[in-house]
């Protein structure tokens, strides 16, 4: 049990790569741009990729009548995303820590897996709603509206997740950094269950 508790310390741990790296990354390459434009998403804000990224991809966006990018104070969830991840980062190693004093058992690992689950989807959700957002609330009175061959508005969306073509733009979205050290660091809270489990079936047998 003392070896699985040491894995649900270290785990949750990993999440605060989240408050130095990017979550999520969005380029945009196309032929006059020999270098893609892009933006890093992190919990507290939206960042460049390269200098004047950011003011380059709303000077484009303004013939279309897309928003400009949120500001950190423009958005909650810059704010709130924050303050969820550093209390799951202390409940994940404190459940962690009573595993390896002997308080709570292996079986508390897995719930805090869980609820870091739903708040991850949660959180997956409201992204993917800020991009119907962004891509498709226009302002009706830009420089350039285009149709789709059926007469719609046509929408600027972003992937969620993989590669999509965007007019000549070729926009990828795929996860960050910190995204994969959240990734590893919930496994390893997997791992520490099963082997807290399998430390308890061994025990139970003797």
């Amino acid at each position: 049990m003392k070896k699985a508790s040491v894995l649900m310390i270290i785990g949750p741990l990993f999440l605060l790569g989240l408050f130095v790296f990017p979550l999520w990354n969005i380029m945009l390459g196309a032929p006059q741009y020999p270098e893609p434009l892009g933006i890093n998403i992190h919990i507290d804000g939206i960042r460049d990729v390269n200098e004047f990224d950011i003011q380059n991809i709303d000077g484009l966006n303004h013939y279309i009548g897309m928003k400009t990018l949120p500001k950190p104070e423009d958005m909650w969830e810059f704010s709130t995303f924050p303050l969820i991840i550093g209390i799951m980062v202390f409940l994940g190693s404190l459940i962690g820590l009573l595993g390896y004093l002997g308080k709570v058992n292996y079986q508390w690992f897995i719930g805090w897996f869980l609820v870091m689950s739903v708040l991850g989807v949660m959180g997956m959700y409201d992204f993917n709603q800020w991009l119907i957002d962004y891509g498709t609330n226009l302002d009706p009175n830009a420089i350039m509206k285009l149709a789709n061959p059926d007469g719609t508005p046509m929408s600027y969306k972003p992937p969620l997740f993989g590669n999509a073509k965007m007019l000549n733009f070729d926009v990828s979205s795929l996860p960050s950094t910190g995204a994969w050290m959240m990734f590893t660091g919930m496994m390893m809270t997997v791992i520490a269950f099963f082997t807290g489990q399998r430390a308890h079936l061994l025990k139970s047998k003797k």
